[in-house]
């Protein structure tokens, strides 16, 4: 069972994978490390609610939209996806990248020149 900290640090990333930003972005629009976000954003860090307060803003939401449960129920409704993302959160930011990696070149069409 995931965290408190784990699910609000999905939601985020969710958030700011929806809105197109890097880590590095992010947290540079806010003041903080990238990999402190980073840290955040796998459930690794209790983080103050003044730091969540920034984050939001620099997502263009609302501290609520975090601990609401729609974002949540809607992943809910693919367990899958919402399982994925939690069992990519287990593992450092070496690990993502490769299953990023790894799941990009399964999914993307090939950019064949020929």
């Amino acid at each position: 069972m995931a965290t408190f900290a784990q699910i609000v640090g999905a939601k985020i990333r969710l958030y700011r994978m929806e809105k197109n930003l890097t880590q590095e972005q992010l947290a540079e629009s806010i003041g903080m490390a990238a990999t402190y976000l980073g840290q955040i954003e796998r459930g690794e860090k209790n983080v103050k609610l003044q730091t969540i307060e920034k984050i939001a803003m620099a997502l263009h939401m609302s501290v609520y939209d975090l601990f609401s449960n729609d974002k949540e129920a809607n992943l809910h409704q693919k367990k899958w996806l919402w399982a994925s993302i939690l069992l990519l959160l287990k593992h450092n930011d070496a690990k993502q990248r490769q299953a990023y990696r790894i799941l990009r070149e399964l999914l993307e069409p090939a950019n064949d020149d020929s």
